[in-house]
């Protein structure tokens, strides 16, 4: 497809196989409307990707940290790869231009396309990996995804509220915080959740996401502001 050539020359990419850069921004919406489309979608390319990128932010952090303990290099690396940041890149680099949606999925401009998109740019590492190897992942990870590190280590948004709020809850009430899901609907590739956080036998608040760990991060950020326990 002629506009993945302008896609290539922006990002400094060049693909041996042009299919490989297509498949990423298929996503399975499009070829219910168009199953004669000579691609797969891009499931699997998103499925290799997720391991790249891992391997990839892991390795710089190791190297270019040394003194750092385990478990700090694992949130940092958890911000970084985590969708919300995978988002913002994705559409700092005007995938959305890119992607190759159903008519009803270029519509959606909520969370659904926030998901699309960070699975799209896991998609992408894929391919560049099944294209070119590990090296050019590397340089293209680091050009685009680890200049992020500085603000999250100034920002801290390396600390997620799940953590947050535990904290809070043992240190003022001695209790630890307890999440059940309360609903979950819609498709298998695009279920929802809706989860509870409670203490002892109260619900202090309740999150909605597409995963049942984004919704307790979504649930337990709202019972930081019900308990008034946001940080500076």
């Amino acid at each position: 497809m002629k506009q993945f050539d302008l896609f290539e020359k922006k990002l400094g990419l060049n693909f041996k196989n042009k299919d490989l850069l297509t498949q990423a921004f298929v996503h399975r919406s499009y070829l219910n409307e168009n199953p004669e489309f000579n691609l797969d979608q891009n499931e699997r390319l998103e499925f290799l990707g997720d391991a790249v990128l891992e391997l990839v932010v892991t390795v710089y952090l190791y190297n270019e940290y040394p003194k750092k303990a385990e478990g700090e290099l694992t949130n940092w690396r958890a911000a970084l790869v985590n969708a919300k940041m995978l988002t913002s890149v994705a559409e700092e680099l005007g995938f959305n231009d890119f992607l190759l949606l159903s008519r009803g999925e270029t519509k959606e401009l909520g969370k659904a396309r926030q998901y699309i998109l960070a699975n799209t740019f896991e998609a992408l590492i894929g391919a560049i990996y099944l294209d070119s190897g590990y090296e050019p992942c590397d340089i293209f990870i680091k050009k685009y995804l680890l200049k992020k590190l500085p603000l999250i280590i100034q920002e801290k948004l390396y600390k997620d509220a799940k953590s947050h709020f535990q904290e809070e809850a043992q240190d003022k009430n001695g209790i630890t915080p307890v999440y059940k899901v309360i609903k979950e609907w819609g498709p298998d590739h695009k279920k929802k959740f809706t989860v509870g956080v409670y203490l002892n036998e109260e619900m202090i608040a309740e999150g909605e996401g597409y995963s049942k760990q984004e919704a307790e991060e979504e649930s337990a950020k709202e019972a930081l502001k019900v308990k008034k326990w946001v940080s500076d």
